[in-house]
């Protein structure tokens, strides 16, 4: 009987649910299982960080949206930067995958303009999943308006998962 109760309470809790925000802990935890998926496939870190920042800044919008009172100013973006640095940084010496960029504009050689710089693949990744994450509901909402105030079914995790996907995959060719 415990076990029926158990399984049930979550089925319900789904059922129930009146309306999903943007940045939801649906989305939070689908982040989530596309970094675990990377890892175990073992994808390149790039690819993890997409996901990885992505997760980082879902659960700083989150907790940036409970909080109901305003202390300070900026208070929503200066909790979604410290879920992402919170989550990233720890990481960083984990994921030590660099590739080169190139920037050859001006100047000799080892000048600003003309050097060749090395870039943490995760921490490239985690900022692209970030920012996906941050505009995704910018791209609901438009094809929200196109659509003259109809949505599709679950179209903000629909939105966000995918360009999630594409960014891990176009990384992992690219980097």
């Amino acid at each position: 009987m415990q076990k029926k109760i158990f399984i049930l309470t979550p089925a319900l809790a789904i059922l129930l649910a009146k309306q999903a925000a943007a940045h939801c802990p649906l989305c939070t935890m689908a982040a989530a299982a596309g970094a675990g998926t990377a890892v175990m496939l073992g994808v390149n870190q790039a690819a993890i960080g997409v996901f990885i920042g992505a997760f980082a800044v879902a659960i700083g919008f989150w907790i940036a949206r409970l909080i109901k009172k305003k202390y300070i100013p900026l208070q929503k973006q200066l909790i979604i930067l410290a879920s992402f640095l919170t989550t990233v940084l720890p990481l960083l010496p984990i994921m030590q995958s660099y590739f080169p960029i190139n920037i050859a504009m001006m100047g000799d050689y080892g000048s600003l303009l003309n050097s060749t710089y090395a870039i943490n693949s995760f921490l490239f990744g985690s900022i692209l999943g970030s920012i996906i994450l941050a505009i995704s509901p910018l791209i609901s909402n438009a094809i929200t308006k196109t659509r003259k105030g109809k949505t599709l079914p679950f179209q903000g995790i629909t939105i966000t998962f995918l360009l999630l996907i594409i960014a891990a995959l176009l990384v992992q060719e690219v980097i």
